[in-house]
């Protein structure tokens, strides 16, 4: 059953309600794609009431929001298409996305722009999965030493030009600019960009410590999945690291896999790091959600083998296979984190970063239905976006 086929306004019965601080067993009722009601402790039971779900004891969790995402089942948002939006949109939403940013590579100029133009018009069109709040830029103004998975002959200093014309060509579409504050232009183009709303972060980057607090001075507020790509922790030079684990100005990404940082590192920085601080990222590319095989990210060959993604050239680890859901899960079992906390870290703190807080992020009266519904597991049994059901397991 579809509940949104029968009516605009439905009840959650018997579930886990996963709020910021705390869970509550109770209901939550959704009317109009909005939260009406979070009535804890109530014990409503479904019966014959096809408006009444019945979570059977599984935890309502805030819709996951990634602002770091390349593609997955098959799909890049590279392609600039709209079937490939949808399956990179609808394969999220089943593991519990209901915002994303789709995220670029180092790419020629050209290719760039098919990509928002393609963003501009997936949105004004409607999108039937996980919404697309925006367009994160990575790259190309990113270091030639920490190039990653992406393309060096496409790497270049960062133009504060080409920003400015694009947020002219699409107001409102770039939510996020990753670049590398050491290399030149990259001053003006922080200022600017943090300026106008962007989310500015460092990423590929071999920035000393100082480099990156100045940055952050001009504005830079975020680190990309920070361990990698990024200049390490030296006791004589804190580095980029350095700077990202100790100045509460930064939220550190993150992608809690087991591949791309220790747990030991992950427990690192929730310690060093405030809760608000930190935000699970996927970091996936086309091959999430699809088996081991040959790939490309960015016209880069990738093979991915035992679901880890490495460039066929170099073995450099190119983006992941991981899922929301399963970073979610990952954090749970690596860490001494609640699940509220980490709730806090897989939507909340991507809200806040964002400036959509006031409408998603987290489960509060008023606020849009970008929820999931999980078993008692965290195995992901329903997604709504908006109250509208964007994914129903097999299960439920």
């Amino acid at each position: 059953m579809k509940e949104n086929e029968y009516t605009n306004r439905f009840t959650l019965c018997n579930v886990r309600i996963v709020l910021e601080d705390r869970i509550e067993e109770g209901s939550v009722v959704i009317a109009n794609g909005l939260i009406e009601r979070i009535d804890v402790g109530s014990k409503a039971e479904s019966g014959a009431d096809r408006s009444v779900i019945d979570g059977e004891g599984g935890y309502v969790l805030p819709g996951f929001i990634d602002m770091h995402v390349h593609g997955g089942f098959g799909a890049d948002f590279m392609d600039a298409s709209r079937d490939s939006y949808d399956k990179i949109t609808g394969f999220h939403a089943a593991n519990g996305t209901t915002t994303m940013l789709a995220t670029t590579m180092t790419a020629p100029k050209s290719s760039i722009e098919a990509v928002l133009e393609a963003a501009a018009e997936y949105r004004s069109a409607g999108m039937p999965y996980a919404a697309l709040h925006g367009v994160h830029l990575e790259g190309p103004f990113i270091s030639e030493k920490w190039p990653g998975a992406q393309n060096p002959a496409y790497i270049l200093n960062p133009q504060l030009s080409w920003m400015q014309e694009w947020a002219e060509r699409w107001p409102g579409l770039i939510s996020q600019l990753t670049l590398a504050p050491e290399k030149e232009g990259s001053a003006e183009t922080i200022a600017w960009t943090s300026q106008n709303g962007i989310v500015t972060a460092c990423g590929h980057t071999d920035a000393l410590y100082t480099e990156i607090e100045a940055a952050a001075d001009a504005g830079l507020s975020q680190a990309v999945h920070t361990y990698n790509a990024m200049r390490g922790l030296h006791h004589r030079e804190p580095g980029t690291l350095g700077a990202v684990l100790t100045d509460n100005r930064i939220h550190a990404e993150l992608i809690a896999d087991g591949h791309h940082v220790h747990p030991v590192a992950i427990r690192l920085l929730v310690a060093a790091k405030p809760a608000d601080k930190v935000i699970l990222i996927t970091d996936a590319m086309s091959a999430a959600g699809m088996p081991d095989g040959q790939y490309e990210l960015g016209a880069l060959p990738v093979i991915v083998k035992d679901g880890v993604a490495r460039l066929a050239e170099g073995k450099a680890l190119a983006g992941s296979s991981l899922t929301m859901i399963g970073a979610f899960r990952y954090m749970l079992a690596n860490t001494s984190l609640s699940i509220p906390q980490i709730s806090i870290m897989a939507s909340g703190n991507a809200a806040r970063q964002l400036r959509i807080d006031d409408r998603t992020g987290s489960i509060a009266v008023g606020k849009q239905a970008d929820l999931i519904l999980t078993d008692a597991d965290l195995n992901v049994r329903r997604t709504w976006v908006q109250g509208r059901t964007v994914y129903t397991s097999h299960a439920s």
